[in-house]
């Protein structure tokens, strides 16, 4: 299948290299830069692809905060655009979004179809390109995912193992509870969609991540249990370790209107974290 991928060196987008096969086509910035949406465009309307991924983003929750603009450029304006030109050619678009557009309160799991209310500028800026997709008429699938880890790129596996090599002893937070999604899965998602879609399936929103739903203290202890690494994880309250960007409480996604559409389970988070710390050498 001939796909196009937004998004080079980012966790999904390798994952997308390494699993979508000579087919697949990714860009880096310097090829299409989200910054200039025109750019996005003029790439969909001279490929050949019979679908479209952005596997791209302003994922610096943090640094969001102080520079919106710029990431509801990237997360907000440089998706709708892409969306509209695959819209005009008829391609299905898959985009991937995030958690952070709900508001994070309650322990329920969030289901697509819930009210959103994102609690930070990052969450604002996924929102935002979300709905410009929706608005651009045009087949797509929003993948709302969470906590992405993978071998590569920056995440909390891995700077919890390097926080290991000189500590015994950290305090995580305990009362933020998600699914740990490896990036692997994600792409291999992504691309069950792609053909489905491409053969002619109705899209959608819908929700993705790892199973079961756990602390970040606890995805800790497994990280360092599964690393074979003596360290004493002591759980705090988010109180403890205030951020610029507020962080929901709750972040559980229902995943089963994928399996129902789809037929794609959610991962186990635990397997897919065995290996990615093979690939590590851990």
């Amino acid at each position: 299948m001939k796909l196009l991928v937004f998004g080079y060196s980012g966790q999904v987008a390798t994952e997308l290299r390494r699993q979508g096969g000579p087919g697949l086509i990714a860009l880096d910035r310097t090829v299409a830069d989200l910054t200039d949406p025109l750019t996005c465009e003029a790439a969909i309307a001279g490929c050949d692809a019979q679908a479209v991924i952005n596997a791209a983003a302003f994922t610096a929750v943090d640094q969001a905060e102080t520079e919106e603009a710029l990431a509801l450029k990237i997360n907000g304006e440089a998706p709708g655009a892409m969306a509209r030109a695959c819209a005009a050619r008829g391609l299905p678009f898959l985009h991937v979004s995030t958690d952070y557009v709900f508001p994070g309160s309650g322990s329920a799991p969030w289901s697509p179809e819930e009210p959103v209310a994102p609690p930070n500028a990052y969450g604002r800026s996924k929102l935002a390109g979300e709905e410009a997709v929706r608005a651009a008429g045009g087949p797509h699938v929003i993948m709302r995912t969470s906590w992405v880890f993978s071998a590569h790129g920056s995440n909390f596996v891995k700077t919890m193992l390097r926080l290991a090599d000189s500590r015994d002893s950290l305090s995580v937070v305990d009362d933020q509870i998600g699914g740990p999604t490896p990036a692997a899965d994600i792409a291999a998602a992504l691309l069950v969609m792609a053909r489905a879609m491409a053969a002619g399936q109705t899209g959608g929103t819908y929700h993705f991540a790892g199973h079961p739903a756990v602390s970040w203290a606890c995805f800790a202890r497994e990280t360092f249990a599964q690393a074979k690494r003596k360290v004493t994880v002591t759980g705090v309250p988010t109180s403890a370790y205030p951020t610029p960007a507020t962080r929901p409480l709750n972040s559980r996604l229902d995943c089963a209107k994928i399996e129902r559409d789809f037929g794609i389970t959610a991962p186990d988070w635990k397997s897919g974290l065995s290996a990615v710390l093979r690939e590590l050498n851990t």
